[in-house]
């Protein structure tokens, strides 16, 4: 995917002004140079190469027309190449909308034995902690598999390198497998992404243990968010395997479905850990709670301890510390009343002595009590 940092949300979608007609088209803000890359193979025959215009890619496609094409274009930034492709290519004017506005949850749409694939690339950004989803549209036909993307940078190249070396069996396939393959790439993806959120979920968990903070509270709610974004990707691609699966069989030849079952499991085991995931971050938000709470607790005892041993000091310490005179200073009567220990020769000591025996009594008894035993 492109190094530059792309916000994406579904609002990106109201790009498109309101009040325009059903199939319109444009050029989306920010939009690359599209580039044009074609793949023509057969068995033993194979041709890779980057053409500079959309002719030429045309013509390549005409010059071999009994080879399998995988037509990669990527950029949306020619309005005259989207509207060309719909001439050129069975694609409707509302298909191609869907993949100018890219932010289209996973689907798949049938026609004329045909299909029109969407899913969504994903990659880990290890620097934000953040999910980063890039829109992949795919058209197959009779000798062809067309691929639609906004960046120049994505997840295929394992496949590229695959059907270079003539590895597997994509070269003696039809189109359809080619399209299997390439959606198998991208959930494959996905499984790395989650291992790494599930890295991530560990650090964390160890954080809210060991240094709980207002921060480590924002990135455990920042992580719950980014497991819902990809939920709401996940649970599509499921739905959209089960709509292939239940294709007819002149679509999908039923010794194509067992390849797209396997991709169907994929999407149930991604579920699963999604699921899982977003509990051990539910299970954080409790943790953090709790040990904030236990943490208090735990200020709140030595306070008290604190407390408690200040108090019968203060009580002390004010007590004599009354200004109350013990004679009259006119007269010079004594009065009855009044604290002897004022004037005895040793009343300081005496009474400082009986505050540290009066601590290490409390002390004595706060330990007893179990109450250091947690510091």
């Amino acid at each position: 995917m492109s190094k530059r940092k792309r916000h994406r949300s579904p609002n990106r979608i109201l790009e498109r002004k309101p009040g325009k007609s059903p199939g319109y088209l444009y050029v989306p803000a920010g939009a690359f140079a599209p580039r044009f890359f074609l793949m023509s193979f057969k068995d033993a025959y194979f041709e890779e190469q980057e053409l500079q215009t959309y002719a030429q890619l045309l013509k390549k496609m005409q010059e071999c027309p009994d080879a399998t094409h995988w037509i990669d274009i990527r950029g949306y930034g020619d309005l005259s190449i989207l509207e060309q492709l719909t001439q050129d290519f069975p694609i409707h004017r509302l298909q191609m909308e869907d993949v100018i506005n890219d932010y289209q949850r996973p689907k798949v749409d049938e026609y004329e034995n045909r299909l029109f694939i969407i899913t969504r690339m994903l990659r880990w950004s290890k620097e934000y902690h953040t999910l980063d989803d890039v829109q992949l549209s795919m058209f197959t036909g009779p000798n062809y598999v067309l691929t639609l993307q906004s960046d120049y940078e994505d997840n295929l190249d394992p496949l590229r390198e695959r059907i270079r070396s003539g590895r597997g069996t994509v070269r003696q396939r039809p189109p359809m497998y080619l399209a299997y393959a390439i959606s198998d790439v991208v959930l494959d993806y996905y499984f790395p992404v989650m291992a790494s959120i599930g890295a991530y979920v560990e650090e964390l968990e160890q954080t809210v243990l060991d240094e709980p903070s207002k921060q480590t509270l924002r990135q455990v709610l920042a992580i719950r968010s980014e497991l819902v974004k990809l939920r709401h990707i996940a649970w599509p691609e499921r739905d959209k395997m089960t709509e292939i699966l239940r294709m007819d069989e002149d679509v999908i030849p039923d010794n194509l479905k067992v390849y797209f079952r396997d991709a169907y499991d994929h999407t149930i085991q991604l579920i699963d850990l999604i699921d899982n995931q977003k509990e051990m971050v539910s299970s954080l938000v409790e943790l953090y709670m709790s040990t904030v709470s236990n943490r208090m607790n735990e200020i709140m005892k030595v306070l008290t301890i604190i407390s408690g041993i200040f108090i019968p000091l203060s009580f002390i310490a004010g007590l004599y510390g009354m200004n109350f005179s013990r004679e009259n200073p006119e007269t010079g009567e004594v009065y009855r009343y009044s604290m002897p220990e004022l004037y005895q020769p040793y009343s300081y000591p005496i009474l400082m002595l009986l505050m540290v025996v009066l601590v290490l009594v409390q002390l004595y008894f706060f330990w007893r009590k179990g109450w250091f035993r947690k510091f």
